[in-house]
Protein backbone atom coordinates (compact mmCIF):
# COMPACT_ATOMS: atom_id res chain seq x y z
CA UNK A 1 0.00 0.00 0.00
CA UNK A 2 2.93 2.47 1.21
CA UNK A 3 4.65 1.64 -1.95
CA UNK A 4 1.74 2.14 -4.22
CA UNK A 5 1.47 5.85 -2.70
CA UNK A 6 4.83 6.38 -2.74
CA UNK A 7 5.39 5.34 -6.53
CA UNK A 8 1.63 8.03 -7.25
CA UNK A 9 3.53 10.19 -5.63
CA UNK A 10 6.93 9.47 -8.01
CA UNK A 11 4.44 9.96 -10.71
CA UNK A 12 2.91 13.16 -10.27
CA UNK A 13 6.31 14.70 -8.78
CA UNK A 14 7.45 13.29 -12.72
CA UNK A 15 4.27 15.42 -14.32
CA UNK A 16 4.67 18.57 -12.29
CA UNK A 17 8.48 18.68 -12.96
CA UNK A 18 8.23 17.33 -16.45
CA UNK A 19 5.11 19.55 -17.54
CA UNK A 20 3.92 22.01 -15.28
CA UNK A 21 7.69 23.59 -14.46
CA UNK A 22 8.29 24.43 -17.93
CA UNK A 23 4.80 25.73 -18.34
CA UNK A 24 5.12 28.42 -15.65
CA UNK A 25 8.67 29.25 -16.77
CA UNK A 26 7.63 29.94 -20.28
CA UNK A 27 4.06 31.36 -19.09
CA UNK A 28 5.74 33.77 -16.67
CA UNK A 29 8.53 35.40 -18.57
CA UNK A 30 5.60 36.14 -21.19
CA UNK A 31 2.98 37.06 -19.04
CA UNK A 32 5.85 39.68 -16.64
CA UNK A 33 6.80 41.54 -20.18
CA UNK A 34 3.54 41.97 -21.49
CA UNK A 35 2.63 43.70 -18.10
CA UNK A 36 6.27 45.38 -17.76
CA UNK A 37 4.96 46.88 -21.12
CA UNK A 38 1.92 48.49 -19.70
CA UNK A 39 3.16 49.35 -16.21
CA UNK A 40 6.21 51.07 -17.86
CA UNK A 41 4.94 53.55 -20.52
CA UNK A 42 1.87 54.12 -17.61
CA UNK A 43 4.89 55.04 -15.01
CA UNK A 44 5.84 57.34 -18.10
CA UNK A 45 3.05 59.29 -18.53
CA UNK A 46 2.20 59.86 -14.91
CA UNK A 47 -0.30 57.19 -13.91
CA UNK A 48 -0.26 55.85 -11.01
CA UNK A 49 0.10 51.84 -10.67
CA UNK A 50 -2.39 50.10 -7.81
CA UNK A 51 -1.39 46.77 -8.50
CA UNK A 52 0.93 44.70 -11.02
CA UNK A 53 -0.06 40.92 -10.60
CA UNK A 54 1.35 37.93 -11.96
CA UNK A 55 -1.57 35.18 -11.49
CA UNK A 56 -5.05 35.88 -10.98
CA UNK A 57 -7.09 35.19 -7.47
CA UNK A 58 -6.07 34.92 -3.80
CA UNK A 59 -2.52 37.12 -3.69
CA UNK A 60 0.45 34.35 -2.49
CA UNK A 61 2.89 36.65 -1.98
CA UNK A 62 3.77 40.31 -2.16
CA UNK A 63 5.62 43.63 -1.63
CA UNK A 64 4.97 47.54 -1.79
CA UNK A 65 7.14 49.86 -3.66
CA UNK A 66 8.09 53.29 -2.69
CA UNK A 67 5.49 54.18 -5.64
CA UNK A 68 2.51 52.60 -3.85
CA UNK A 69 2.45 50.00 -6.51
CA UNK A 70 1.70 46.34 -4.98
CA UNK A 71 3.87 43.76 -6.76
CA UNK A 72 2.14 40.77 -6.14
CA UNK A 73 1.84 36.65 -7.15
CA UNK A 74 -1.30 35.15 -7.36
CA UNK A 75 -2.88 31.52 -7.18
CA UNK A 76 -3.56 30.97 -10.26
CA UNK A 77 -0.91 31.49 -12.66
CA UNK A 78 -2.45 32.23 -16.07
CA UNK A 79 -2.06 35.39 -16.89
CA UNK A 80 -1.37 38.35 -15.04
CA UNK A 81 -2.49 42.33 -15.34
CA UNK A 82 -1.56 45.99 -14.00
CA UNK A 83 -4.10 47.92 -12.38
CA UNK A 84 -4.75 51.30 -12.81
CA UNK A 85 -5.74 54.03 -10.66
CA UNK A 86 -9.44 54.41 -11.39
CA UNK A 87 -10.12 50.91 -12.70
CA UNK A 88 -12.96 49.27 -11.37
CA UNK A 89 -10.89 45.87 -12.31
CA UNK A 90 -8.10 43.91 -13.78
CA UNK A 91 -9.11 44.26 -17.19
CA UNK A 92 -8.89 48.12 -16.98
CA UNK A 93 -12.60 48.46 -16.92
CA UNK A 94 -12.92 52.41 -15.67
CA UNK A 95 -14.39 52.58 -12.55
CA UNK A 96 -16.97 55.51 -13.42
CA UNK A 97 -18.40 55.77 -10.05
CA UNK A 98 -15.18 56.67 -8.72
CA UNK A 99 -14.30 58.93 -11.68
CA UNK A 100 -16.77 61.56 -11.23
CA UNK A 101 -16.36 61.93 -7.56
CA UNK A 102 -12.23 62.12 -8.07
CA UNK A 103 -10.43 65.48 -7.10
CA UNK A 104 -8.41 67.13 -9.32
CA UNK A 105 -5.05 65.52 -8.10
CA UNK A 106 -6.33 61.92 -8.37
CA UNK A 107 -7.42 63.08 -11.72
CA UNK A 108 -3.96 63.74 -12.77
CA UNK A 109 -2.61 59.95 -11.45
CA UNK A 110 -6.06 58.31 -12.71
CA UNK A 111 -5.91 56.21 -16.68
CA UNK A 112 -9.28 57.36 -17.33
CA UNK A 113 -8.44 61.49 -16.99
CA UNK A 114 -5.67 60.85 -19.28
CA UNK A 115 -5.45 62.52 -23.04
CA UNK A 116 -6.78 59.38 -25.28
CA UNK A 117 -3.02 59.50 -26.71
CA UNK A 118 -1.55 58.16 -23.63
CA UNK A 119 -4.24 55.81 -22.91
CA UNK A 120 -3.57 53.65 -26.44
CA UNK A 121 0.41 54.22 -25.84
CA UNK A 122 -0.39 52.35 -22.14
CA UNK A 123 -2.57 49.78 -23.74
CA UNK A 124 -0.33 49.12 -27.30
CA UNK A 125 3.41 48.82 -25.06
CA UNK A 126 2.17 45.25 -23.56
CA UNK A 127 2.06 43.57 -27.12
CA UNK A 128 4.78 45.62 -27.91
CA UNK A 129 6.66 44.40 -24.96
CA UNK A 130 6.06 40.91 -26.07
CA UNK A 131 7.51 41.32 -30.08
CA UNK A 132 10.52 43.24 -28.60
CA UNK A 133 11.42 39.82 -25.98
CA UNK A 134 10.74 37.72 -28.92
CA UNK A 135 13.23 39.84 -31.38
CA UNK A 136 16.31 39.81 -27.73
CA UNK A 137 15.46 35.93 -27.27
CA UNK A 138 15.28 34.70 -31.31
CA UNK A 139 18.39 37.46 -31.37
CA UNK A 140 20.43 35.87 -28.38
CA UNK A 141 19.64 32.37 -29.43
CA UNK A 142 21.24 33.43 -32.96
CA UNK A 143 24.05 34.86 -31.36
CA UNK A 144 24.88 32.21 -28.70
CA UNK A 145 24.23 28.58 -30.78
CA UNK A 146 25.03 30.61 -34.13
CA UNK A 147 22.95 29.94 -37.13
CA UNK A 148 23.03 26.39 -38.25
CA UNK A 149 22.62 25.95 -41.91
CA UNK A 150 22.24 23.25 -44.79
CA UNK A 151 22.16 23.82 -48.69
CA UNK A 152 18.68 23.16 -50.29
CA UNK A 153 19.63 20.09 -52.29
CA UNK A 154 17.50 17.84 -52.91
CA UNK A 155 18.86 14.11 -52.81
CA UNK A 156 15.70 12.45 -53.71
CA UNK A 157 12.44 12.84 -54.86
CA UNK A 158 9.48 10.72 -53.70
CA UNK A 159 7.54 8.64 -56.16
CA UNK A 160 4.35 10.15 -56.83
CA UNK A 161 4.77 13.52 -55.03
CA UNK A 162 4.09 17.07 -55.86
CA UNK A 163 7.93 17.05 -56.68
CA UNK A 164 8.14 14.50 -59.20
CA UNK A 165 5.10 16.07 -60.86
CA UNK A 166 7.07 19.50 -61.18
CA UNK A 167 10.23 17.99 -62.84
CA UNK A 168 12.55 17.75 -59.13
CA UNK A 169 15.44 16.03 -59.94
CA UNK A 170 18.38 14.66 -57.40
CA UNK A 171 21.11 16.92 -57.49
CA UNK A 172 18.85 20.07 -58.06
CA UNK A 173 19.79 23.02 -55.81
CA UNK A 174 17.12 25.49 -55.30
CA UNK A 175 18.19 28.83 -55.70
CA UNK A 176 14.45 30.78 -54.94
CA UNK A 177 10.80 30.40 -54.51
CA UNK A 178 8.47 32.97 -55.34
CA UNK A 179 11.46 35.44 -56.01
CA UNK A 180 12.46 34.81 -52.31
CA UNK A 181 16.49 33.78 -52.27
CA UNK A 182 16.92 30.30 -50.38
CA UNK A 183 19.82 30.23 -48.51
CA UNK A 184 19.21 26.30 -46.43
CA UNK A 185 17.00 23.69 -46.59
CA UNK A 186 14.86 25.05 -43.99
CA UNK A 187 13.97 28.40 -45.85
CA UNK A 188 12.45 25.86 -48.52
CA UNK A 189 11.06 23.96 -46.21
CA UNK A 190 9.36 27.26 -43.88
CA UNK A 191 8.09 28.70 -47.14
CA UNK A 192 6.72 25.00 -48.93
CA UNK A 193 4.86 24.03 -45.38
CA UNK A 194 2.62 27.30 -45.52
CA UNK A 195 2.15 26.82 -48.83
CA UNK A 196 -0.16 23.97 -49.43
CA UNK A 197 -2.42 24.08 -52.87
CA UNK A 198 -0.64 27.06 -53.61
CA UNK A 199 1.28 27.31 -57.01
CA UNK A 200 4.73 28.06 -56.34
CA UNK A 201 7.68 28.88 -58.60
CA UNK A 202 10.80 27.53 -57.65
CA UNK A 203 14.52 28.42 -59.50
CA UNK A 204 17.07 25.43 -59.21
CA UNK A 205 20.55 25.12 -60.81
CA UNK A 206 20.54 21.54 -62.56
CA UNK A 207 24.11 20.67 -63.46
CA UNK A 208 25.25 24.80 -63.11
CA UNK A 209 22.29 25.82 -65.47
CA UNK A 210 19.45 27.71 -64.12
CA UNK A 211 15.58 25.86 -64.46
CA UNK A 212 12.57 27.53 -63.26
CA UNK A 213 10.30 24.80 -62.57
CA UNK A 214 6.34 25.09 -61.69
CA UNK A 215 4.83 23.00 -58.05
CA UNK A 216 1.77 22.68 -56.01
CA UNK A 217 2.32 21.43 -52.34
CA UNK A 218 0.18 18.66 -51.10
CA UNK A 219 -1.27 18.88 -47.52
CA UNK A 220 0.22 16.39 -45.24
CA UNK A 221 -0.44 15.30 -41.77
CA UNK A 222 3.13 15.31 -40.34
CA UNK A 223 4.23 14.12 -37.01
CA UNK A 224 7.18 15.77 -35.05
CA UNK A 225 9.35 13.55 -32.83
CA UNK A 226 6.73 14.40 -29.61
CA UNK A 227 3.87 12.67 -31.87
CA UNK A 228 2.06 15.86 -32.35
CA UNK A 229 0.54 15.78 -35.89
CA UNK A 230 0.95 19.00 -37.91
CA UNK A 231 -0.97 19.47 -41.45
CA UNK A 232 2.12 21.23 -43.49
CA UNK A 233 2.89 22.09 -47.41
CA UNK A 234 4.93 19.14 -48.58
CA UNK A 235 6.66 19.05 -51.97
CA UNK A 236 8.14 15.31 -51.71
CA UNK A 237 12.03 15.63 -51.85
CA UNK A 238 14.43 15.01 -49.16
CA UNK A 239 18.00 15.44 -48.28
CA UNK A 240 20.28 13.50 -46.56
CA UNK A 241 23.04 14.60 -44.22
CA UNK A 242 26.60 13.67 -44.44
CA UNK A 243 29.16 14.56 -42.40
CA UNK A 244 30.04 18.19 -42.59
CA UNK A 245 26.95 19.13 -44.57
CA UNK A 246 25.88 21.35 -41.48
CA UNK A 247 27.63 24.24 -40.94
CA UNK A 248 27.46 26.90 -38.30
CA UNK A 249 27.81 30.48 -39.43
CA UNK A 250 28.67 33.05 -36.19
CA UNK A 251 25.88 35.54 -36.01
CA UNK A 252 27.03 39.36 -34.84
CA UNK A 253 24.75 41.81 -32.51
CA UNK A 254 23.30 43.97 -35.33
CA UNK A 255 22.33 40.45 -37.64
CA UNK A 256 21.04 38.84 -34.97
CA UNK A 257 18.53 41.47 -34.11
CA UNK A 258 17.84 41.95 -37.94
CA UNK A 259 17.38 38.06 -37.73
CA UNK A 260 15.35 38.13 -34.46
CA UNK A 261 12.76 40.36 -36.11
CA UNK A 262 12.55 38.76 -39.26
CA UNK A 263 12.15 35.57 -36.87
CA UNK A 264 9.28 37.15 -35.06
CA UNK A 265 7.98 38.53 -38.80
CA UNK A 266 7.74 34.73 -39.76
CA UNK A 267 5.65 33.67 -36.45
CA UNK A 268 3.09 36.77 -36.88
CA UNK A 269 2.77 35.99 -41.01
CA UNK A 270 2.45 32.21 -40.30
CA UNK A 271 -0.43 32.68 -37.28
CA UNK A 272 -2.25 35.18 -39.45
CA UNK A 273 -1.73 33.15 -42.59
CA UNK A 274 -3.41 29.83 -40.66
CA UNK A 275 -5.96 32.15 -38.80
CA UNK A 276 -7.45 33.36 -42.19
CA UNK A 277 -7.50 29.42 -43.29
CA UNK A 278 -9.83 29.28 -40.49
CA UNK A 279 -11.81 31.69 -41.59
CA UNK A 280 -11.89 30.46 -45.42
CA UNK A 281 -12.19 26.90 -44.20
CA UNK A 282 -8.68 26.16 -45.83
CA UNK A 283 -7.68 25.05 -42.26
CA UNK A 284 -9.35 22.98 -39.46
CA UNK A 285 -9.14 24.48 -36.36
CA UNK A 286 -8.48 21.64 -34.18
CA UNK A 287 -4.86 23.48 -33.98
CA UNK A 288 -5.88 26.44 -31.87
CA UNK A 289 -4.97 25.11 -28.09
CA UNK A 290 -5.36 26.84 -24.63
CA UNK A 291 -3.11 26.07 -21.61
CA UNK A 292 -3.26 22.67 -21.48
CA UNK A 293 -1.29 22.23 -24.68
CA UNK A 294 0.90 25.15 -23.96
CA UNK A 295 1.84 23.00 -20.42
CA UNK A 296 2.18 19.61 -22.82
CA UNK A 297 4.05 21.51 -25.63
CA UNK A 298 6.27 23.02 -23.03
CA UNK A 299 7.26 19.80 -21.49
CA UNK A 300 7.60 18.47 -24.45
CA UNK A 301 10.41 21.35 -25.72
CA UNK A 302 11.73 21.17 -22.30
CA UNK A 303 13.43 17.61 -22.94
CA UNK A 304 15.57 19.21 -26.15
CA UNK A 305 17.37 21.73 -23.68
CA UNK A 306 17.50 25.26 -22.34
CA UNK A 307 17.55 26.41 -26.00
CA UNK A 308 14.59 24.95 -27.44
CA UNK A 309 12.75 25.86 -24.67
CA UNK A 310 13.57 29.97 -24.92
CA UNK A 311 12.70 29.68 -28.17
CA UNK A 312 9.11 28.35 -27.39
CA UNK A 313 9.61 31.08 -25.05
CA UNK A 314 9.50 33.85 -27.91
CA UNK A 315 7.05 31.69 -30.05
CA UNK A 316 4.72 32.44 -27.35
CA UNK A 317 5.18 35.74 -26.93
CA UNK A 318 4.31 36.48 -30.19
CA UNK A 319 1.24 34.93 -30.23
CA UNK A 320 0.27 36.58 -26.68
CA UNK A 321 0.94 39.88 -28.30
CA UNK A 322 -0.54 39.08 -31.59
CA UNK A 323 -3.66 37.77 -29.90
CA UNK A 324 -4.00 40.49 -27.53
CA UNK A 325 -3.81 42.87 -30.69
CA UNK A 326 -7.09 41.68 -32.11
CA UNK A 327 -9.91 44.07 -32.16
CA UNK A 328 -12.09 42.39 -29.31
CA UNK A 329 -12.90 44.51 -26.56
CA UNK A 330 -11.34 43.65 -22.73
CA UNK A 331 -8.25 42.73 -25.01
CA UNK A 332 -5.54 45.36 -25.35
CA UNK A 333 -6.64 45.25 -29.41
CA UNK A 334 -10.28 45.87 -28.11
CA UNK A 335 -9.53 48.76 -25.94
CA UNK A 336 -7.43 50.22 -28.72
CA UNK A 337 -10.92 50.36 -30.89
CA UNK A 338 -12.26 52.52 -28.69
CA UNK A 339 -9.40 54.84 -28.46
CA UNK A 340 -9.75 55.29 -32.07
CA UNK A 341 -13.29 55.79 -32.10
CA UNK A 342 -12.65 57.95 -29.40
CA UNK A 343 -9.98 59.91 -31.49
CA UNK A 344 -12.17 60.18 -34.26
CA UNK A 345 -15.42 61.37 -32.77
CA UNK A 346 -13.42 63.66 -30.25
CA UNK A 347 -15.37 61.69 -27.18
CA UNK A 348 -15.49 58.64 -25.96
CA UNK A 349 -18.80 55.87 -26.82
CA UNK A 350 -21.19 56.11 -24.02
CA UNK A 351 -21.10 54.30 -20.84
CA UNK A 352 -23.72 52.22 -21.83
CA UNK A 353 -22.19 51.12 -25.23
CA UNK A 354 -18.51 50.39 -23.61
CA UNK A 355 -20.14 48.11 -21.06
CA UNK A 356 -22.29 46.48 -24.13
CA UNK A 357 -18.74 46.02 -25.86
CA UNK A 358 -17.00 44.49 -22.67
CA UNK A 359 -19.84 41.93 -22.18
CA UNK A 360 -19.80 40.81 -25.94
CA UNK A 361 -16.08 40.59 -25.38
CA UNK A 362 -16.23 38.88 -22.19
CA UNK A 363 -18.42 36.11 -24.17
CA UNK A 364 -16.14 35.97 -27.64
CA UNK A 365 -12.88 35.10 -24.91
CA UNK A 366 -14.81 32.64 -22.99
CA UNK A 367 -15.87 30.85 -25.44
CA UNK A 368 -12.15 30.69 -27.51
CA UNK A 369 -10.95 29.28 -24.48
CA UNK A 370 -13.53 26.80 -24.16
CA UNK A 371 -12.86 25.67 -27.64
CA UNK A 372 -9.39 25.82 -27.13
CA UNK A 373 -9.78 23.55 -23.97
CA UNK A 374 -11.77 21.52 -25.99
CA UNK A 375 -9.42 20.80 -28.32
CA UNK A 376 -6.62 20.67 -25.74
CA UNK A 377 -8.59 17.62 -24.13
CA UNK A 378 -9.30 16.30 -27.95
CA UNK A 379 -5.81 16.13 -28.94
CA UNK A 380 -4.71 14.45 -25.44
CA UNK A 381 -7.46 11.41 -25.51
CA UNK A 382 -7.78 11.67 -29.25
CA UNK A 383 -4.36 12.18 -30.64
CA UNK A 384 -4.54 12.73 -34.56
CA UNK A 385 -8.13 13.14 -35.14
CA UNK A 386 -9.96 15.94 -36.96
Amino acid sequence: MSMDFMGSLGGYGSWLVGYVVPFLFVLTIVVFFHELGHFLVARWCGIKVVAFSIGFGPEILGFNDRYGTRWKIAAVPLGGYVKFFGDDNAASVPDLAAAASMSETEKRDSFVYKPVGSRAAVVAAGPIANFILAIVIFAGVFMIAGKQTTSARVDAVQPGSAAQAAGFKPGDLVLAINGQAIESFSDMQRIVSVSAGEPIEVKVERGGVPVTLKARPELKEIKDNFGNVHRLGVLGISRSMAPGDIKTEKVGPLRAIVMGAQETWFVVDRTMSYLGGVIAGREAADQLGGPIRIAQVSGQVATAGFTALIHLTAVLSVSIGLLNLFPIPLLDGGHLLFYLIEAVRGKPLSDRAQEVGFRIGLALVVMLMIFATFNDIKGIFFPGSS
